[in-house]
């Protein structure tokens, strides 16, 4: 039986400053290596919500792959589409974070295993019983090949009756922001949901006040836009109007993955069949938790864990 969320793109491992306001243009100290890559989280937090998630992606024949592979076993996601590749190395992001909240990335990506991902690592069976393919414009990002695969990816899991939802996760270091609307255009056009940034919203339309652009996203195909906004919660955004869903209270120890556990904790609601009000607190508290512990994983919570969290909000 195939997953019912399958997601593609980059798995990598995470390297990161040790001390906030540590540049990565001098010496300094650094903690990791931590599994990570957009995808590889996403289908990380699925798995432990408990919903059967996948993966399609590359890793080198290593140390770094192995440490992503057993994580990602060890929580149930189906790596049966991941191809350990002789020849490169595991994809790499070293990290730094300031106090102001941004972050600095250096990539090794595109020359790295994680850039070799290839038609024949799946088949069209593996999307039989998909309910939602997830793309992300990180993935799209990579290089041409990706973005093929991508491609025929989407076209095998529509066919099959499968949704698309879609996070464009902008990666300006990648692509600059006309590529990148061009890549994104044909998957916006066929997606149910799609999750962006404000900033993100802005980027793919152009304009600069944030609601107006969720709303103009909605005519370029998709049903559902939900906007994540951090420590303010989430919008949602449909023809029938807005949804606001308020966030949690947290102590942030690490940001990454926040948005891509957000992700995780929509779809799973929506294939619960939740009221979007109910799915978007719902994601909003899957992202509250996976910022609570270092490394992009490492906060990924269960059902549970979220569960308790929405029931001590209530009280």
């Amino acid at each position: 039986m195939s997953p019912n969320i399958v997601t593609i793109g980059e798995l990598l491992v995470e390297i990161m400053r040790e001390k906030i306001d540590e540049p990565l243009n001098r010496p300094g100290t650094f903690v990791g290596p931590f599994p990570s890559g957009a995808p590889a989280i996403f289908a990380d937090a699925v798995a432990r919500l408990g919903e059967k998630s996948g993966i399609i992606g590359t890793v080198g024949h290593d140390d770094f792959g192995r440490l992503i592979l057993d994580r990602l076993e060890k929580d149930g996601v189906d790596t049966g589409c991941v191809r350990m590749l002789k020849g490169f190395t595991t994809g790499v992001a070293f990290v730094a974070y300031f106090a102001d909240g941004s972050r600095k990335f250096i990539y090794h990506l595109p020359r790295a295993a994680s850039g070799k991902i290839n038609l024949d690592q799946f088949n069209r069976d593996y999307f039989s019983d998909v309910k939602y393919l997830h793309i992300m414009g990180s993935s799209l990002s990579i290089n041409k090949e990706c973005q093929k695969v991508c491609e025929q990816a989407i076209e095998m899991a529509r066919d099959l009756g499968g949704k698309i939802s879609f996070d464009p996760n902008l990666r300006p270091e990648l692509l600059s922001i006309e590529e990148i609307r061009k890549i994104c255009q044909p998957v916006l056009a066929v997606s149910e949901v799609i999750m962006p940034s404000g900033e993100e919203a802005v980027m793919l339309t152009g304009i600069k006040d944030v609601f107006s652009a969720c709303e103009e996203l909605l005519k370029y195909g998709p049903r559902i836009v939900a906007l994540k906004q951090g420590k303010k919660g989430s919008t949602v955004f449909t023809l029938d109007g807005r949804i606001e869903a308020p966030s949690f209270e947290v102590k942030e120890v690490d940001p990454t993955g926040a948005g891509d556990c957000f992700d995780a904790g929509f779809l799973v609601g929506l294939l619960k069949g939740w009221e979007l009000s109910r799915v978007a607190k719902f994601a909003n508290a899957v992202g509250a938790l996976s910022v609570t512990k270092k490394g992009p994983m490492e906060g990924a919570p269960t059902l549970e864990e979220v569960s308790k969290l929405m029931q001590e909000s209530e009280q």
